[in-house]
């Protein structure tokens, strides 16, 4: 399974107008394309920063749906205030604890590698990272995506409450530090969103 990510850096005050659009306007069209998966979205009231993901069957499936998904981006980009940016992944993790809902929250980390160690890097999220995520508070679900071309992974944790979220935060920056010592992962960006739409009907995959 394959992933479309699309981040716009737009107005605050866009925000909410923006995750109205992608759910009443963009879900159900992308929904309907063949292949198509679900859709989430994350965003940073704050800064304005949205992630707009979009999951697919297959890497063929993402691809086909290349124009026909580029004016909706467009359109959200424009009503955000910003420029979009476009990440195409394959899906390498994800476990649900349990099902999202309302005042969820995700942590999301970006990281690099060299890409000819990714699939031990993937050994050790699953082996070594990921039984210990589960026991934090909160814990809702996790996944993993990598762009093995070129070693770059991002991974999205969520958690049921902002307050979970924060109370995580130390353990979290140490299973970073662990992560990046054990493969040599570097750590190239965190980021903490609200979790606006969970609608990433990926089935577990572990």
């Amino acid at each position: 399974m394959h992933a479309r990510s699309t981040t716009v850096m737009g107005r605050p005050g866009m925000i909410e107008t923006g995750i109205s659009h992608v759910q009443d306007v963009v879900m159900p069209q992308v929904r309907q394309m063949d292949g198509c998966i679900g859709l989430s979205m994350v965003a940073d009231r704050v800064s304005g920063r949205c992630i707009v993901t979009t999951a697919w069957r297959d890497e063929a499936a993402m691809r086909a749906t290349a124009d026909a998904v580029a004016p909706l981006r467009s359109e959200v980009a424009d009503l955000l205030g910003g420029e979009a940016t476009v990440d195409e992944w394959e899906i390498a993790y994800l476990h649900r604890d349990h099902r999202a809902a309302d005042g969820c929250c995700a942590r999301v980390t970006w990281t690099e590698s060299d890409p000819e160690s990714i699939d031990r890097v993937l050994d050790a999220f699953k082996m070594g990272i990921m039984p210990r995520v589960e026991q934090l508070e909160g814990f809702c679900s996790a996944s993993l995506f990598v762009d093995r071309a070129s070693g770059r992974a991002c991974v999205t944790a969520t958690y049921d409450s902002v307050e979970a979220m924060m109370t995580t935060r130390n353990a979290a920056m140490g299973l970073r530090a662990d992560l990046a010592q054990d493969t040599g992962t570097r750590i190239m960006e965190v980021g903490e969103f609200s979790l606006a739409i969970a609608h990433l009907d990926v089935p577990e995959l572990v």
